[in-house]
């Protein structure tokens, strides 16, 4: 289940919750109680290894082409 963050214009916790993609723009009470609060954007961070180096000496720059 997706992880999503709010934030509450009352008192400015942000906080996270799980729930289903068809309740995601539902309204989220604050853990104070408050029920002005707003679904923030976040990036998801994907896991596996990164993207692998440009070989050496490849490139425009890397590769004296540069003047």
């Amino acid at each position: 289940m997706p992880t999503y963050a709010y934030r509450c214009r009352d008192c400015t916790e942000t906080f996270e919750l799980q729930r289903p993609m068809a309740e995601s723009s539902a309204p989220a009470p604050c853990p104070e109680g408050h029920t002005d609060t707003v679904k923030l954007l976040t990036t998801v961070a994907l896991a596996g290894s990164a993207a692998a180096p440009a070989p050496a000496g490849g490139g425009c720059c890397g590769g004296g082409c540069c003047s």
